[in-house]
């Protein structure tokens, strides 16, 4: 009998990784109130999307609490109406807040592969209490970074709660998608956070090593008759913002005016355009301040609107910790005459982005910034140009010219900096079930005076299955290699980066998965007689739980050439470490609490040697919430860095916490404060948001900064209220 229930629960298993699900969606000519109630005649008569299955804490068993999905069409709108099962009304809702996070909420989302490609997708969800949250998916779901909620469309929803269910109901303006005129099939999946009774679902049964939005794993959705023309509205969105504040640093009071705004319209059903005019950036969020004791820049997110969606055109090429040819940060900031960071405004752009086939996207990006005369900065046009073509079943092969170029002559300019340019090819590989994943691309530079040594290179293969994860990794760039519109830590660099990982899935107990990890990464200098000048091998083992909170420890074993000087607490006038060779070896721990708790933290001690001394850091986060009106967390940093003498010794502190307020789904509330002793900064931004209409805001923001080297003393203050209006014409 034993044997008899084992081999059933095989083939379920396997039955449920290999069917192709199927959902018919009826067009219908009558209207549809959005009420969650569903009491139209039509929603009675609408085929169901159900039979959900697990994802986590298992991967082989259907789901507990169901949910069940229905879609209805016209000429203009699709319709979804959810029945989402529950074991009671308690639910877990931290915010108010729209493009919530799915882990620590209840909630249930769909995707839509509107191409049928597996590499991209439009992405719905809600939470009970009907918070909206939409997003663009990249690179076949795989990784989070392919995962993006800055972009924004007008779509409506209500949800209502009962005793042991809720109801959801949307309208999705069929122009909120790009699609081929004439479509029949779009590709389909679902996936539920019951995050209260401790379950992730999904409607295809997605294998348990892979994200739970991977596009691989995708049912179809069959629509009764031909798509058609989605007839998208010109969007205006303009703007007007008004500043003042003071400069404590040169005693100056400054005030501003400003007006501008952005342009979106389609070009048949799936090129999307999009324009800008002076634009303002003053209402997105600020940047989370980090401590860096490396030789290297630190990459931050980009979070501006305009190169948002499609972004995955422009800015997955090439390797991003490596050599990223195009960093849209880089846009918009340039080094005054003394190299230090400022913001350089945008005068225009545009940005044409999207499918011209089934099989061929393409993408256009011009912008032009202002010249600064005073600080040497010349104007400049910034312009990336792209197209993708499919091949196969998930992968593709993607060409891209990137060209940054000053528009006119300055005194002030010398050659090396007229120009910038960068051709190169990317090949991303997918295999059908995620299983083989890769990257492989060949960049070439070209600048002033240089002809040679201006390429660069690499190739990645991954294998992710249940219980293996293996990865072969080479990176190649060479010492003229440049990107002006890129990020580029350094040159003349040869890197390999294989990795080994072994995971488990314990049948019983409290651990639901671990896994043991060995990745070395070695770099030699080629133009140094490929001497080898960095390594770092890092031994870890990890478990994750049950009840979602998980555990880390990790060993470095490191060596450093350093070719320059280079003092790592970055304090003033402080003795640098002399060039030579450095072996240090720290271990690290980490610990994330239980997320769906009121109170959560997460933990990370390390210890150990610190080139030639010895570090001691500690990294937490502590989370406190009331639902659905208020979270707040504090992040808190400590760097204890001991060198011999006559080099520094530093504790460097940086602590930053956040309060967000949601008053309701339209008002929201929050304040960021930041103490960073390396960079001896004090800050305050806090920010009121009224969404008055759709995609409609007045923002209210106030920003502070004080100096905390020898004195606490302000540095620089503004205060800005900015009104936009997104109009449909």
């Amino acid at each position: 009998m034993k044997n008899l229930i084992l081999t059933f629960a095989l083939v379920a298993f396997f039955i449920g990784f290999s069917q192709t699900k199927t959902i018919h969606v009826k067009y219908i000519n009558q209207p549809i109130k959005i009420d969650a109630i569903l009491d139209e005649a039509p929603w009675a008569e609408a085929e169901a999307a159900t039979d959900f299955w697990q994802h986590f804490p298992t991967d082989s068993l259907q789901a507990k609490q169901q949910a069940e999905i229905k879609m209805l069409f016209d000429d203009r709108n699709l319709y979804v109406g959810m029945k989402v099962n529950s074991s009671n009304s308690d639910f877990i809702i931290p915010s108010l807040r729209r493009d919530f996070r799915a882990s620590g909420n209840d909630n249930i989302s769909v995707l839509f592969d509107t191409f049928n490609d597996g590499t991209n997708a439009f992405f719905f969800g809600t939470n009970p209490l009907g918070v909206l949250r939409e997003a663009l998916i990249s690179g076949g779901g795989a990784e989070v970074s392919g995962f993006d909620t800055s972009w924004d469309t007008k779509w409506i929803g209500e949800t209502v709660i009962h005793d042991t269910y809720y109801i959801v109901e949307w309208m999705i303006p069929l122009s909120a998608f790009k699609y081929r005129e004439g479509e029949t099939k779009w590709r389909f999946n679902s996936y539920h956070f019951d995050t209260k009774d401790n379950e992730r679902n999904t409607w295809i049964n997605i294998p348990q090593n892979q994200p739970i939005f991977s596009l691989a794993y995708m049912g179809d959705m069959i629509f009764e008759k031909p798509l058609g023309n989605s007839k998208t509205p010109i969007s205006l969105i303009p703007y007007v913002n008004t500043l003042i504040g003071k400069d404590y640093e040169s005693n100056k009071s400054t005030s501003d005016f400003k007006f501008g705004g952005d342009a979106k319209m389609t070009l048949g059903n799936s090129l999307n355009l999009d324009l800008t005019i002076n634009p303002d950036f003053s209402q997105v969020e600020v940047d989370q301040q980090v401590t860096n004791l490396t030789r290297f820049e630190i990459s931050l997110p980009e979070r501006r609107q305009f190169f948002i969606e499609n972004s995955d055109l422009f800015s997955n090429f090439g390797d991003d910790r490596d050599s990223n040819p195009f960093f849209s940060r880089r846009i918009g900031i340039a080094k005054d005459i003394d190299g230090n960071n400022i913001q350089n405004d945008i005068i225009a752009g545009v940005r044409l982005s999207g499918k011209i086939n089934n099989n061929t996207r393409i993408g256009i990006l011009s912008m032009q910034t202002t010249e600064d005369i005073a600080n040497e900065i010349p104007t400049r046009n910034n312009s990336v140009f792209t197209i993708q073509q499919k091949m196969f079943s998930r992968s593709n092969l993607s060409v891209m010219f990137i060209n940054r170029q000053a528009t006119k002559d300055y005194d002030f300019l010398t050659n090396e900096d007229r120009y910038n340019r960068i051709l190169g090819i990317d090949y991303n590989l997918a295999s059908a079930d995620n299983t083989w994943v890769g990257k492989y691309f060949l960049h070439k530079s070209f600048s002033p005076d240089v002809n040679n040594k201006d390429m660069s290179a690499g190739a990645t293969t991954q294998y992710n299955s249940r219980n293996w994860n293996l990865r072969a990794g080479v990176v190649f760039v060479g010492d003229n290699y440049r990107t002006d519109l890129g990020f580029l830590r350094r040159t003349d660099v040869f890197k390999i980066s294989p990795k080994i990982e072994r995971v488990f899935w314990p049948k019983r107990g409290q651990v639901q998965k671990h896994s043991f990890s060995f990745s070395p990464f070695y770099l030699w200098r080629p133009e140094q007689n490929w001497e080898n000048s960095d390594y770092t091998i890092v031994s870890s083992w990890s478990a994750e739980f049950q009840n979602t909170s998980r555990f880390q420890l990790e060993m470095f074993n490191r060596y450093t050439h350093l070719y320059d000087t280079f003092d790592p607490t970055h304090k003033d006038g402080a003795t640098p470490l002399p060039e030579g060779d450095y072996y240090y070896t720290s271990y690290e721990a980490s610990y994330n609490s239980d997320q769906r708790k009121q109170f959560s933290f997460n933990i990370g001690p390390s210890v150990g040697k610190f080139y030639n001394g010895e570090k001691y850091s500690l990294q937490t986060q502590l989370t406190w919430r009331l639902q659905p009106y208020f979270s707040g967390s504090v992040q808190i940093n400590y760097d204890d860095i001991r060198l011999p003498d006559p080099y520094p010794d530093a504790k460097i502190w940086l602590i930053g916490p956040k309060l967000d307020v949601t008053f309701n789904k339209n008002l929201f509330w929050a304040t960021f404060i930041q103490y960073s002793t390396q960079s001896e900064n004090f800050s305050v931004n806090t920010r009121m948001q009224w969404r008055f209409a759709p995609l409609s805001d007045l923002f209210v923001v106030y920003n502070d900064n004080y100096f905390t080297d020898n004195v606490f003393a302000p540095r620089v203050r503004s205060f800005n209220v900015k009104l936009t209006y997104w109009l449909n014409i």
